[in-house]
């Protein structure tokens, strides 16, 4: 990444270039407005500190330039000081890849940074500018072409918290609306009737097409107005007016051709490889990568190929924040992140009937069903004659918009529904019977937090399954399925292996509880550990059915099983804390082993002993990442596929598997991770970081009268948009 635009060919001294400051002061922005203050970890991403000093006071000596948001507003107020001062003046703006949600729900991860104007202003040369006519290195050009490709794998834009649209026509002219008085409209040559010209041409142009005239959401709901106000008999019969906050890449990866006046669109457009023609001047128009109604100025010259485009806009141009790291990155780390967020989000239905959740569950809840409108309700309640709409497909199989009918106001697709439900319910309970909705069952994961759910410690990991839940062996569930039926390539078994590495090192399990210390006898020649479960836990009720079904009847089986051993046995920690009631006689465990351990690690102890007897523990598969032999008494869902020695058989499951197949269902496939930094979706990797950094420092927070301003900042910014 450049971080000084001082690279660009006959650029002015980059603002933190000038003017050296005293050995032992700290170089910083100034700032005449609030608002640069109000956007969340914008110091970090400019690498300098900004210091709000309202006129008439002076500037400090320390004072290396003066930031504002953009070219409009109160931004004029600091360009004028900037001016007065003779200090450059610094303009920022949200980046083109800048967050999941809209500006008054998340902050930016990535900002433009501009010492010359900014990118929306034709009427003056920006850093923008003179990147994109800089010549290009082949290194350059092949990262351009890598980013637009991921870009359109990630199924990526400007805000990315819009669902994909359903399934539609998939052959038209894309026309892009926006809302009067836009300031890059102004900035870019263009007037309102730069938007009749528009749809006039398009309409000339592709007289055998249909045309999707892409209204913004607000002027639908009445809340703005648009350049449209009404369309004539003709041109109504040939266009549809599209209102849904529809997904961009939904109609981009479709339409034939698309037409923008300054809407990012067009180089989104651009990124998908469609023809686009421009009647404004934005930032990507005048190079000869568009067709232009405006004249570009003398300064966009330069011919240069779309992959010097996607280079400056995307890598020279911006600076972007790691999401849970909040340090600085490349774009490549943010695109990545930014698709796993698009992907998890549209894994389950729009709207969720989350039965029965308690009060502490229900924000958990809302961050590993983010991207669904979550109603919480005591019983299970009709949903609706819409509701029994099968599972959406991931978002990278979708397809675009429905864009049925002419002159028709589409308000996307009809919400799908599903309910949501803890744990497996009764087959005799009404939401076992249910049948107006698919029914998602929801547990912890396996890598969980550091601490018990019993003492509200938060999760990092749920896992939800449609078919039924892991733990029961009576019914086929997700993870059963993808242990079956998935492929698993060279990629994914490698990543598996790395993970499984990586546990085992950094002594991880699912709860990260006990102090203590323990060694194995010294007489000792075998010595095998037995994990108690708490008796009334459905793994148990749903996993055991013919064999063992308590502690104290496994610790018999173990001990008739191998005489000559050392047992070993382990309460469950939840029953150690004193959160779940021991099992029917398992204060007689001692009679039936040779030791009992409380308080130490589990890890600790697989890397002592040499075999685990479980009922079905999830120490089991915990003991399995060691490579310690595992007898299993009950049918976990790690039983069954060669990997363990089976005391019984389970019909279902015929494929062998390797342990890194395993792995990779279990622990990739199946889980979803939320960052106990970030609060959004995130990998098993980062997870098993967060759990070996548990008690590090988190990242330092902002003062708290600058936390409640970006509150009621916000606030103010969600009421303007309903308004």
């Amino acid at each position: 990444m450049h971080d000084t635009p001082g690279a660009a060919a006959g650029s002015k001294p980059w603002a933190g270039e000038r003017a050296p400051v005293a050995e032992g002061t700290v170089a910083h922005y100034v700032t005449p407005t609030l608002g640069p203050l109000l956007v969340p970890h914008l110091p970090r991403l400019l690498e300098v500190r900004i210091h709000y000093r309202p006129p008439p006071l002076p500037l400090p000596r320390q004072c290396i330039g003066v930031v504002g948001w953009g070219l409009k507003g109160k931004a004029l107020h600091a360009a004028a000081l900037a001016e007065r001062s003779g200090l450059p003046y610094v303009s920022v703006e949200d980046g083109f890849l800048r967050s999941v949600d809209l500006g008054d729900v998340d902050p930016p991860l990535s900002v433009v940074v501009d010492d010359l104007g900014v990118y929306y202003d034709a009427g003056r040369p920006s850093r923008l500018e003179q990147y994109v006519a800089a010549v290009r290195a082949p290194q350059e050009l092949a990262r351009g072409a890598d980013l637009a490709v991921r870009w359109r794998a990630g199924r990526l834009s400007k805000y990315n918290h819009a669902r994909e649209a359903a399934a539609g026509r998939d052959d038209f002219v894309l026309v892009v609306d926006q809302t009067l008085g836009d300031a890059s409209i102004r900035y870019g040559g263009a007037d309102a009737g730069s938007f009749q010209r528009m749809l006039e041409a398009a309409l000339d142009e592709h007289p055998d097409a249909h045309v999707v005239l892409k209204v913004h959401p607000d002027v639908i709901a009445g809340r703005r107005r648009g350049h449209f106000e009404a369309l004539d008999r003709a041109a109504a019969a040939r266009v549809t007016l599209l209102g849904s906050d529809a997904h961009p890449p939904s109609l981009l990866e479709c339409a034939r051709a698309v037409y923008a006046v300054t809407s990012q669109m067009g180089f989104e457009a651009l990124l998908w490889g469609r023809p686009v023609r421009c009647f404004g001047l934005p930032f990507y128009a005048g190079w000869g990568l568009t067709r232009d109604d405006c004249t570009a100025p003398p300064r966009r010259s330069a011919r240069p190929a779309l992959e010097a485009l996607v280079h400056a806009a995307l890598v020279d141009y911006p600076r972007y924040l790691d999401p849970e790291t909040l340090e600085r990155c490349e774009p490549e780390r943010v695109m990545d992140w930014m698709a796993l967020q698009r992907c998890q989000r549209g894994r389950f239905a729009e709207r969720i009937q989350a039965v029965a959740f308690s009060d502490w569950k229900k924000p958990i809840a809302r961050a590993f069903f983010a991207g669904s409108r979550l109603e919480f309700v005591e019983a299970p309640r009709p949903l609706g004659t819409s509701s029994a709409a099968p599972p959406a497909p991931p978002p990278a199989s979708t397809s675009p918009a429905s864009l049925r009918g002419p002159a028709a106001v589409s308000a996307g697709p009809s919400a799908r529904v599903e309910r949501a439900c803890w744990g497996r319910p009764p087959d005799d309970s009404a939401l076992a019977r249910a049948a107006d909705a698919p029914l998602l069952r929801v547990e912890d994961g396996f890598l969980r937090s550091v601490g018990l759910g019993a003492n509200w410690v938060r999760p990092l990991s749920w896992v939800v399954d449609r078919r039924g839940m892991y733990y029961d062996a009576g019914q086929p569930s997700d993870l059963e399925t993808l242990l079956q039926t998935a492929p698993f390539d060279d990629a994914l078994r490698a990543r598996a292996a790395a993970l499984r590495r990586a546990i085992a090192a950094g002594g991880i399990t699912k709860y990260n509880v006990g102090r203590g210390e323990w060694s194995r006898p010294a007489h000792a020649k075998r010595v095998v550990l037995v994990p108690g479960q708490v008796e009334s836990d459905a793994s148990i009720t749903y996993g055991a059915a013919g064999g063992p079904r308590s502690n104290l009847e496994l610790l018999r089986a173990v001990r008739a099983a191998e005489p000559g051993a050392y047992v070993l046995y382990k309460p469950h920690p939840d029953v150690l804390a004193r959160k779940r009631r021991p099992g029917d006689s398992e204060a007689e465990a001692e009679r039936h082993c040779d030791e009992v351990v409380t308080d130490v690690p589990i890890h600790r102890l697989f890397e002592a002993v040499d075999a685990l007897h479980v009922l079905t523990s999830l120490a089991g598969f915990e003991a399995l990442l060691r490579g310690r032999p595992v007898v299993c008494h009950g049918l976990p869902f790690y039983a069954g596929w060669g990997l363990t020695q089976d005391l019984r058989p389970h019909p279902r499951r015929t494929r062998r598997l390797a342990l890194d197949e395993l792995v990779a269902a279990a622990l990739i496939l199946y889980p979803i991770y939320v960052s106990r930094s970030s609060g959004a979706y995130t990998t098993p990797e980062r997870v098993l970081h967060e759990l070996m950094h548990w008690d590090a420092e988190p990242p330092p927070r902002d003062a708290a009268w600058l936390r409640a301003a970006r509150s009621l900042k916000a606030a103010r910014d969600r009421w303007r948009r309903r308004r």
